[in-house]
């Protein structure tokens, strides 16, 4: 699954003061991550704050991304939620076209065990003919996907074509790498850990930092997909402060930042989440400044 190798980006959802969504913002952040090397893009994923996205606004954004690409690069569209039946509603009744993939987060709050990991993620794929990127994020979730529910559900369905692993745990990734089936790609959902993924034999990255540094990051991700680690951690090591800086307090309060500061969008978040605070504000407004 080629489209998705190398460096998408779990875009943001901009807002005006009134907490609108703000769509000329979006449309700047789409072309700004295309043309600067941004290979694929995740839409609606937890970075949009989907949570507090409605089914009009969703629908809004999609056909404005879609509009705005116009083909150039492959869009991946989160679908995913603790409610199975409900996903699996979205899947049979939304209109996927020009769309290319889904993004499914790992059920939240409920702590299946990993039979139950595995039934939801069973039905999904039975559900749907799209390419299926698993998304296991236990700091959010409240539960680790274990690499081997990943690996089972991998060689079992042929739609279920690759995992964004964010649980920053480098041992999982390893036994991912090493036990995967021969095309499912590894995906990093760690930017910290990104670079070395992928120079482990991971496919890249889904990120949130990617988007406000496009031509930066996925430089980066590219030497490590190429093995070229000297050139590959030059720009890592710049970009080290600003990432733990944008997840320091929630995200996306701290790339909402960051894109302010570039003149991308305001820096407006939904309840219940809330503005970086003022020091994180100024330490990012610092480093955006100064970086080169």
């Amino acid at each position: 699954m080629q489209k998705f190798i190398g460096t998408g980006v779990a875009l943001i959802t901009p807002f005006k003061e009134d907490l609108s969504v703000d769509f000329d913002a979006l449309v700047k952040l789409v072309n700004f991550n295309i043309e600067n090397g941004t290979d694929y893009l995740v839409i609606n994923g937890t970075t949009a704050e989907s949570a507090t996205i409605t089914k009009e606004e969703k629908q809004e954004i999609i056909n404005i991304i879609i509009k705005t690409n116009n083909k150039r690069v492959p869009l991946v569209l989160g679908v995913g939620g603790n409610n199975t039946a409900l996903v699996i509603e979205e899947l049979q009744t939304r209109d996927f076209t020009g769309l290319d993939g889904i993004l499914s987060v790992a059920p939240y709050y409920s702590k299946p065990t990993q039979e139950g990991f595995y039934q939801h993620f069973k039905a999904i794929a039975q559900a749907t003919d799209l390419p299926i990127i698993l998304y296991n994020v236990p700091g959010r979730t409240a539960k680790n996907m274990e690499p081997a529910t990943t690996i089972r559900l991998a060689n079992e369905f042929d739609n279920i074509v690759a995992i964004k692993e964010a649980g920053n745990n480098q041992q999982q990734y390893y036994t991912l790498l090493k036990d995967k089936p021969a095309n499912f790609l590894i995906i990093s959902g760690d930017d910290d850990m990104a670079l070395g993924v992928a120079l482990a034999g991971g496919s890249g990255v889904i990120s949130v930092i990617g988007q406000a540094f496009p031509k930066q990051f996925s430089t980066m991700i590219n030497h490590g997909l190429q093995g070229n680690n000297k050139d590959g951690y030059a720009i890592h090591y710049k970009m080290m402060d600003v990432i733990d800086y944008i997840f320091e307090e929630n995200n996306p309060a701290g790339i909402k930042t960051v894109l302010q500061e570039l003149g991308i969008c305001k820096n407006e978040l939904r309840l219940p989440l809330v503005k970086a605070s003022a020091e994180l504000q100024s330490k990012i407004v610092n480093f955006v400044a100064n970086f080169k």
